[in-house]
């Protein structure tokens, strides 16, 4: 599978530039959409989500252009947006239904899918409740996992650790890694630590233009005496004596990963 961004341009009202003409080329991995607030992460996580059309310039999924074909990418996609709202009268399991009727998703595997999707974020025990009495955190559990309803080969993830504890955080990147070996997975956030624990690839974004885009070891390298080092609480890359290889760093016991995420039956 293939993600293409070409040339990707977007321009609102007043000539505000939100995006400048970002190039990118994705193929499974995880993708760290890095940049400060208003860097233009989120207007392009909505132009691939098909939320929001390019002013210039191309998306392609595996050949198809979106903007020909919007259905050629719509059934394979997942996405977590920044600002995820919930029926507060719903329980999550109400709540899946709902989504994944709406999504065209039937069957006696809906229902197992949905148990596992709870299972995997936690929220079993929380299931009968309604959503209104939750806390941000777990309101933001339940929107991964209906980003994960349709078991997607693309999955796009904006601000996803918002509201989440540290260790719901470093779960939540665990699952972020499984998830990456059979699909493209890109995570937009301003966290580095977010980024740099789970991310194959680094695009960093600043004021609507791509400034860099390489595996976090060689980013490391060519900030190496320019930027102090940085460090996270549970986890973080560290590069091995192999060239252009890393190694994990975890602080131990409350580094609990979660379970690998469920598929169709």
């Amino acid at each position: 599978m293939r993600l293409e961004i070409a040339a990707v341009r977007k321009v609102y009202r007043g000539d505000v530039v939100a995006l400048a003409g970002v190039t990118l080329t994705l193929e499974p991995g995880v993708l760290g959409l890095l940049g400060p607030n208003g860097a233009g992460k989120s207007t392009l996580m909505r132009i691939l989500a098909r939320l929001a059309r390019p002013t210039e310039g191309r998306v392609l999924w595996n050949g198809a252009d979106l903007a020909r074909d919007p259905d050629a990418l719509r059934a394979v996609l997942g996405y977590l947006p920044q600002d995820f709202g919930v029926y507060p009268n719903l329980t999550p399991r109400e709540f899946l239904e709902y989504l994944a009727a709406a999504r065209g998703l039937r069957g006696a595997g809906v229902r197992k899918r949905i148990d596992a999707l709870l299972e995997l974020v936690n929220l079993a025990d929380a299931s009968r409740r309604p959503l209104g009495g939750f806390s941000g955190g777990m309101r933001q559990r339940v929107g991964i996992a209906q980003a994960l309803l349709n078991d997607p080969q693309l999955l796009i993830v904006d601000e996803p650790t918002g509201g989440l504890d540290p260790e719901e955080r470093v779960r939540f990147r665990n699952l972020l890694s499984d998830l990456a070996g059979h699909r493209i997975v890109i995570l937009s956030t301003h966290i580095v630590s977010d980024v740099e624990a789970v991310a194959t690839r680094i695009a960093l974004l600043a004021h609507g233009r791509l400034l860099a885009d390489a595996a976090p070891e060689d980013l490391l390298r060519a900030a190496e005496g320019r930027v102090p080092p940085s460090c996270s609480r549970h986890a973080a890359r560290t590069r091995s004596s192999s060239p252009g290889r890393s190694r994990r760093r975890s602080c131990g016991s409350r580094c609990r990963p979660w379970r690998s995420p469920p598929r169709w039956p």
